[in-house]
């Protein structure tokens, strides 16, 4: 039974916890302002929690939650435009710009969990009152597994002395099993501290792109080829059913920075005739980061912009709502136009039939059937983290993951700045969630292809081979990159991969 799951209130994760006396003047909230990486801990958020033994438990239990529970709305007020997230998270922003040159970012950026003791950081978080008096003769890799698998026998203390070890031997800018473990382990610290769904959300990013700024995520996309080949697969098979219509709308339910329709939108430029009337539809979340700094628009600017310099005509259109609230007469779909929808690393975010009764997942898209598109696209990484219970679902997010750290080192420098955000902000933070989180906490909820298909199927849809076109100029593009990048076709999908590893998987539906 794991440690922390669905049926289990927040507060057990506590019932073994101490609260470090933060009360009187001696606590001051501009104290945590140069939050760092380093010291014992990546990332924690839990800094005044220490897991003790059993016999240390106050017996006035409900007393105690009820003052975790305040210092946790005091210090990560879940708010998404509050400053107190800045307070404790800003080296943390998924933004890469001149802004990193600031000291504390900088110095956060550059230190490392092997660079400073655990005397001169505050992110001791989760620690036992055993000592490391020896260095473990066991890889970083087995120590992690070994943690999880005592942590989902619900062992805190053996578990704790474990997670103290490990964050001596793993840093964010070594080898890829240094760095996955590093932020491997932060997110079964964070299991243990029931802290992971708020560690998630302090980790997005918090302010829109601009015009001369790319987010870690954007960053992310470019030099990891197989998510950029994905995108390029879903755009390939977009093209080519549009090829011969005068006018398409394209429904993005989640269009982040707009990056795959700039290429879009060039590449209908390109093509010999009159182009096409270009619609699009991003559904937009009205609690996102997107639309409460703007961001949104600024993306349709960017977009319109684009298609005026290049001739295409285009409209951009926000539709401000949750997707799972998304109607039919919200979308805004005219006669004449062919409907395309796109699923770009959004349907995972859906809960299923494991998480509630209502099937949000199935229901969109059973909805997006009834619309009549002539094309849908679904790219999506191929893991599943949706059932799987928690030691086999860390297992196999090691592995996945394990395979995407390694495949960054090949485009971006072990010393990149680049680098290190693009992990910290984009991978750290759905390792967290897919190890720290259960039930309606845990929001990145991977599944592999066959399952996808399966869901599609049941849908109403019938798969659409990728045109041997798209299929080929892929493949060029692949021999540019290291070798280990793979690309496999099967049963309609192709598949983006590391060596043996399947990472992304795009596919078509009509």
């Amino acid at each position: 039974m794991s440690l922390v799951s669905s049926a289990e209130p927040a507060s057990a994760a506590y019932r073994n916890t101490k609260l470090y006396s933060i009360q009187g003047s001696s606590f001051r909230p501009q104290d945590f302002s140069s939050y760092q990486l380093r010291g014992t801990s990546v990332f924690s958020i839990t800094g005044y929690l220490e897991i003790q033994s059993r016999d240390t438990l106050d017996s006035d239990t409900d007393k105690l939650k009820l003052k975790l529970q305040e210092l946790e709305r005091d210090l990560l007020a879940d708010n998404d435009v509050d400053e107190d997230d800045d307070m404790f998270f800003t080296g943390l922003r998924m933004e890469i710009d001149g802004e990193w040159s600031d000291p504390i970012r900088t110095e956060a950026l550059h230190e490392s969990p092997k660079e400073s003791s655990t005397s001169d950081s505050y992110l001791s978080s989760i620690s036992s009152n055993k000592k490391v008096s020896h260095v473990s003769s066991q890889t970083p890799k087995q120590m992690l597994i070994k943690c999880a698998a005592i942590l989902s026998e619900g062992n805190i203390e053996d578990a704790s002395a474990i997670i103290n070890e490990l964050r001596q031997l793993v840093s964010i800018q070594g080898d890829p099993p240094q760095r996955i473990a590093a932020y491997m382990v932060e997110g079964l610290a964070a299991r243990m501290a029931a802290s992971g769904k708020y560690l998630y959300k302090a980790l997005r990013c918090k302010e829109p792109p601009s015009s001369d700024r790319l987010a870690a995520m954007q960053i992310l996309f470019e030099v990891c080829p197989c998510f950029k080949f994905g995108f390029m697969a879903a755009n390939g098979a977009i093209i080519e059913a549009c090829k011969d219509e005068k006018r398409v709308h394209i429904i993005d339910f989640d269009i982040n920075q707009g990056s795959q329709y700039i290429t879009l939108i060039q590449t209908i430029a390109k093509r010999p005739g009159k182009p096409p009337h270009l619609r699009l539809t991003g559904v937009d979340d009205p609690e996102s980061v997107q639309r409460l700094n703007g961001g949104l628009e600024i993306v349709g600017l960017r977009l319109e912009n684009l298609a005026e310099a290049l001739g295409v005509p285009f409209e951009f259109q926000a539709v401000a709502s949750r997707t799972s609230l998304v109607t039919p007469s919200m979308l805004d779909c005219r006669t004449g136009e062919a409907l395309i929808v796109n699923f770009a690393f959004q349907l995972h975010h859906m809960p299923d039939e494991s998480v509630s009764t209502i099937n949000q997942r199935d229901q969109l898209l059973q909805m997006v059937k009834s619309l009549n598109p002539k094309l849908v696209t679904v790219v999506e990484q191929d893991i599943n983290t949706n059932t799987l219970p928690f030691l086999p679902r860390f297992i196999e997010a090691y592995s996945y993951y394990s395979a995407v750290f390694e495949s960054l080192d090949t485009t971006l420098p072990r010393e990149s700045q680049d680098r290190m955000n693009v992990e910290r902000q984009c991978l750290a933070r759905d390792i967290v969630n897919i190890v720290a989180c259960e039930g309606e906490e845990r929001i990145e909820r991977y599944e592999v292809a066959g399952k996808w298909r399966a869901r599609m199927t049941m849908a109403g849809f019938t798969s659409c081979p990728m045109s041997p076109n798209v299929i080929d100029m892929i493949r060029k593009l692949i021999r540019e990159y290291c070798d280990r990048y793979k690309l496999k076709e099967d049963l309609g999908g192709l598949h983006f991969g590391w060596e043996d590893k399947s990472l992304i998987v795009a596919s078509a539906w009509r």
